[in-house]
């Protein structure tokens, strides 16, 4: 114990084993204390929330699936709530950006009755997409088709990556590491 309660008591106190046992016990149940109540409080919040995931699945409306990683059950939660109200281009966009943790574009074509989406930070296909699809089908109006757009690497990344032939084959990536490969990441 790092005796934080010991230094508040009088200096007669730390000379007392009885009192100095009895503080140190105290300060190791306020600290598990303090630990639980963070541990609750986390719940109160889709992104921290653990053991209360199912909760919030049921509260917005969301079948309960624990196979899926916490992360994913979160982005579909926080979607279900960010989609509540008028649709719009924002709200399309926010969406999306909580499914794929990355930046997308929301292109309009009223001429066509649709819209597209274009992923912009994340190369190519995000994991979830099928959940992104789901929850965009479930909030955008019933007239309007989407498209959804993704990123992969192009000739002119490849060209401005600066690598030979060789040092692109020392990265000994499969193709589908090469299409989505980022400098860095």
């Amino acid at each position: 114990m790092n005796n934080s309660l010991m230094k508040f008591m009088p200096e007669y106190y730390r000379t007392s084993k009885v009192a100095t046992n009895l503080i140190n016990v105290e300060e190791e149940e306020l600290q598990s204390f303090k630990k639980k109540l963070e541990e609750t409080l986390n719940q109160f919040y889709v992104d921290t929330s653990t053991f209360t995931l199912e909760r919030w699945e049921r509260e917005v409306g969301i079948p309960v699936n624990n196979t899926k990683p916490a992360a994913y059950r979160r982005s579909v939660i926080k979607s279900k709530i960010r989609g509540s109200g008028t649709i719009t281009v924002k709200l399309i966009k926010n969406v999306s950006e909580s499914f794929t943790n990355g930046e997308v574009e929301v292109i309009e074509n009223p001429e066509c009755y649709s819209f597209t989406i274009r992923f912009i930070s994340v190369m190519g296909v995000p994991p979830n997409i099928d959940d992104l699809k789901e929850a965009i089908e479930e909030i955008k109006p019933a007239h309007l088709m989407v498209e959804y757009s993704y990123r992969y690497l192009i000739w002119n990344d490849f060209d401005n990556a600066h690598k030979t032939w060789d040092q692109w084959d020392a990265l000994n990536l499969t193709w589908d590491e090469f299409e989505i490969y980022k400098e860095g990441a």
